[in-house]
């Protein structure tokens, strides 16, 4: 029995090597790899009979492999995913093995090749397929939950559930609270939307991002735009640009 091991992480490499020694002394590490592309071709030419791939490679993620060439061999993901997105992998029949390895999960791994290597196994590709599908569901973003910002002399931590919409006004961004306070924000608003839940805030126009709860009354507004009244009041008309009208209403709806 030969096997390559597709890892990035040198510690990694050498742990997994001395187990495999430990338990699987009559198996053969026919290769070691760092590199997708010579992930892709070692993985081909020939098949090994047993493929340790980690999930996060330096130079992409190890999945795609599947959509480039078929694989034959039978493939233990390494992975440092916590315990609710792996529930993906045991839901798919799919084996892996969590960082760092421990020799009785090794063993276990390697037990399970042993009874199903008589067993003819499925392509492998649309486990993987229904795996993804599995863990975007299971991995949640980590949105930002709280701002650190000055109130003068002091710093005020202040929760992303407090904040009724963010602005910009002069090149700087600015919140305003339910509570009417204004704060500046030492990002931008491009910044603010990769750093907000999508379902919780949405960005209207280039220079304003909004809440549910902020939004009191829209209006059809020229150009095929809607116009906003925010609570507290903004002071300025607040517009949704024509381009994001039919998300906004959908993301209003929700």
């Amino acid at each position: 029995m030969n096997a390559l091991i597709v890892e990035d992480e040198e510690l990694s490499v050498r742990r997994l090597r001395k187990l495999l020694n430990e338990v699987a002394p009559l198996l053969s590490v026919a290769g070691v790899t760092d590199k997708w592309l010579e992930n892709n071709r070692a993985a081909s030419n020939p098949d090994p009979d047993l493929i340790f791939l980690d999930i996060e490679l330096s130079d992409g993620q190890s999945f795609e492999i599947f959509n480039r060439t078929r694989i034959l061999s039978t493939v233990v993901f390494t992975t440092s995913y916590d315990e609710y997105a792996l529930q993906a992998f045991k839901v798919n029949s799919i084996d892996y093995l969590l960082k760092p390895v421990h020799r009785d999960d090794l063993q276990r791994s390697l037990l399970k090749y042993e009874k199903l290597k008589t067993q003819a196994v499925p392509d492998p590709a649309e486990g993987i397929r229904k795996l993804l599908e599995e863990l975007q569901k299971t991995v949640t973003p980590n949105y930002r939950h709280r701002f650190l910002v000055k109130q003068g002399q002091k710093l005020l931590s202040v929760e992303v559930s407090e904040i009724a919409y963010f602005f910009l006004d002069d090149r700087y961004s600015f919140f305003i609270t339910h509570h009417n306070q204004k704060l500046l924000v030492d990002y931008s608003i491009d910044e603010l939307e990769e750093m907000l839940d999508p379902d919780r805030f949405f960005r209207v126009n280039r220079g304003m991002i909004v809440t549910h709860h902020a939004v009191d009354k829209m209006d059809p507004y020229f150009g095929s735009r809607l116009s906003l009244l925010l609570k507290p009041a903004f002071g300025k008309e607040a517009i949704v640009s024509r381009e994001k009208v039919a998300d906004f209403k959908q993301w209003m709806g929700k």
